[in-house]
């Protein structure tokens, strides 16, 4: 019975790869009754190693499910092993992790209870390869001590071979590239003294990763080419895709775009050929980038659509979050300010989804994570040197081994303490600029620049006179009616929606934002640059505020929803500038001509730009700018005032 089905499943393999040599192998290993099964079932395995996962992952699938059901029936435990071992790596090489876990879990219950530990010791190590891929380094680093464990109980070089190369990868992640070097040499040596050559290309590409980082572009060419050659020797696509990918990285640091570009695309096919989706994905994403770089902004948004889709595909956070990135910044730079807005929120809920204080627990969370991994890799180490300092021991059998162990441990032991205490300095030292970078940013996104850098030299900072300041005011009308129908969820959920685009305008033009005030937006052209081009970009972030709205009124009609009108004055004149008090200070202005352009906004008209005599005087020769007289207007407080209204000469809308 057994014997028909078999011939069935190769005839099933034969079919799919149309690999005739390799099905007369199969046929001659089945036919030999001398062949022990165990025999037969390798066979079936390289097969499916060698043969469809390369050209067609779900038929390697499939054929590694039929082999796992044909040891079951055999009642063959250990093939059982082996059968979900391989079935979790394709699982796993295509990106899906979940079903690679399963199977894995699954396989290694199996092991155990059969004390199969070479198979626990495989199964262990590729569990880590999940944890390592997702960058949960803590939980991988726990499976590669228990497999290393099992592997040197064994001798399995090969095995432990495997360890140093995911050793160095994590090794790398954290910047100690000297130590990731040497672990991958090691496992290099491995491979060599085993005669398993097509096993250093991964190491080498690897490699290249790592020169890479450290911007040797010379070494990390070199390796990748190294790498590359072994993978092509091989016919592995995934592998190939990976170091085109890396030579192609390197081609973009270099400034080469037109390679990296031809590179990049070379290995996008064959990443989407054995369907890695993730590897798509970053590939996509650094085709963007060329695309940003060389200005072809029409070109990135198709490459980040492509890339946000298949992170959605397999629920990659990281990558819809980067996708979103790279359409945020090629909208921005379009002028796309609605798109270039949605594509920033998407990519802050991504990134930080929950408010400032859960924030700051998550980071105290990470530091202690990363705490706990230094502490697991510096277990780890010791682990190793001391095992590799008792294998040598015994080895010479000198009849001092004993001495020469201790001695040996007790430098270990100080080594470690003083490596542990340099980590921690190091750790501390990063930890306090971290922080520092935080805080300043926080500091820049309150005061102007050249204010903050004064408040820190000082401690203080100097009010300061300018004669020449273009003040912005918004308002949007009827909002106190507004807010009596509306919850509070959504009235500020729509002004905060309004302001953001607002921050995004006034970050494009150079024009500060000093502060809100309710449903009011307040901001500031000239007190970074005294020059004539600050009024000039005030009036074109005001138009641009008043076309946002104007959009966002047309689009809220389509769902039925709310949106508000708005006025918007601007006068110009000098005004004095500083910080408001000690605790939760604030940049503040304050003069006239803060109060004047505070009437042009309530004396306007809505969705218009409204602007002073004063202003009109020094504007009023642009040919970017049409103007329309409304006369002398009472203003509040101010009396008569002479008014203009503002436009583009040729007005274009978002």
């Amino acid at each position: 019975m057994y014997n028909n089905r078999y011939l069935i499943i190769l005839l099933f393999v034969c079919y799919i790869s149309a690999a005739q040599s390799r099905l007369d192998s199969l046929y001659s290993v089945w036919e030999d009754q001398n062949t022990i099964y165990y025999e037969r079932i390798k066979a079936l395995t390289d097969f499916i190693n060698e043969g469809p996962f390369h050209t067609n992952p779900d038929s390697a699938i499939i054929l590694s499910r039929h082999l796992y059901e044909f040891t079951k029936n055999k009642e063959d435990s250990v093939g059982m092993v082996d059968a979900l071992n391989l079935y979790g790596y394709i699982f796993f090489r295509m990106g899906n992790y979940p079903k690679a876990l399963s199977s894995y879990q699954q396989g290694l219950s199996i092991a155990e209870t059969i004390g199969y530990k070479l198979g626990s010791a495989d199964i262990l190590l590729r569990t880590g390869y999940i944890y390592h891929d997702n960058e949960d380094f803590i939980n991988a680093l726990k499976y590669y001590d228990k497999s290393f464990k099992i592997y040197e109980e064994l001798d399995d070089i090969d095995g432990k071979g495997s360890i140093y190369n995911e050793l160095g990868s994590i090794h790398r992640v954290n910047g100690d590239y000297e130590k990731a070097l040497d672990y991958y040499l090691k496992s290099i040596a491995i491979n060599n003294e085993i005669d398993f050559e097509i096993g250093n290309a991964a190491m080498y590409i690897n490699i290249g990763d790592l020169y890479l980082a450290q911007d040797n572009y010379v070494k990390s060419l070199e390796y990748y080419r190294k790498g590359l050659a072994l993978e092509e020797k091989n016919k592995d696509k995934l592998g190939i895709a990976s170091a085109l990918s890396g030579i192609g990285n390197v081609y973009i640091e270099q400034g080469n775009s037109d390679k990296a570009l031809d590179l990049l695309q070379k290995s996008l096919r064959l990443s989407e050929e054995v369907n890695d989706t993730q590897g798509s994905t970053a590939i996509l994403l650094s085709i963007s980038d060329i695309y940003l770089d060389n200005g072809n902004y029409y070109e990135a948004i198709i490459q980040c659509e492509k890339s946000l889709l298949k992170a959605k595909s397999v629920g990659d956070l990281g990558g819809q979050e980067d996708s979103y990135g790279c359409l945020y910044d090629a909208h921005r730079a379009l002028g796309n300010i609605y798109e270039a807005l949605i594509a920033h929120e998407q990519m802050i809920t991504l990134a930080d989804s929950v408010q400032y204080e859960e924030t700051a627990i998550k980071l105290q969370q990470m530091e202690f994570s990363k705490q706990i991994m230094a502490d697991s890799l510096l277990q780890i180490e010791k682990d190793l040197e001391v095992q590799m300092k008792h294998q040598a021991e015994v080895q010479r059998k000198d009849q001092y081994r004993n001495l020469a162990i201790g001695v040996g441990l007790i430098f270990l032991l100080f080594a470690i303490g003083f490596f542990s205490r340099w980590r921690y300095v190091k750790k501390s030292e990063a930890i306090i600029a971290k922080e520092r970078d935080r805080s300043e940013q926080l500091l820049l996104n309150i005061l102007p620049a050249d204010i903050a850098e004064e408040l820190k030299e000082k401690g203080e900072a100097e009010a300061r006179d300018f004669d020449l300041v273009s003040i912005l005011f918004t308002d949007f009308k009827g909002f106190t009616e507004k807010s009596a129908t509306l919850t509070a969820a959504e009235l500020i959920g729509e002004i905060n929606h309004c302001f953001k685009a607002f921050d995004l305008i006034c970050e494009k033009y150079a024009v500060e934002k000093i502060k809100t005030i309710g449903d009011a937006y307040m901001a500031a052209g000239g007190l970074q640059d005294d020059s004539s081009k600050a009024i000039k970009n005030t009036i074109l972030a005001a138009l641009e505020m008043q076309a946002f709205i104007t959009h966002r009124i047309k689009e809220k009609k389509v769902d039925d929803g709310f949106a508000f009108e708005m006025r918007l004055g601007i006068h110009t004149g000098p005004v004095v500038a500083g910080i408001v008090g000690v605790k939760k200070f604030q940049y503040d202005i304050w003069g006239d001509t803060v109060n004047t352009a505070s009437r042009m906004e309530s004396s306007g008209a809505v969705g218009k730009v409204n602007i002073s005599q004063n202003t009109y005087e020094l504007i009023m020769n642009d040919p970017e700018f049409t103007f329309e007289y409304r006369g002398k207007i009472k203003a509040k407080g101010k009396g008569i005032i002479e008014m203009w209204f503002v436009e583009k000469a040729n007005l274009s809308h978002i």
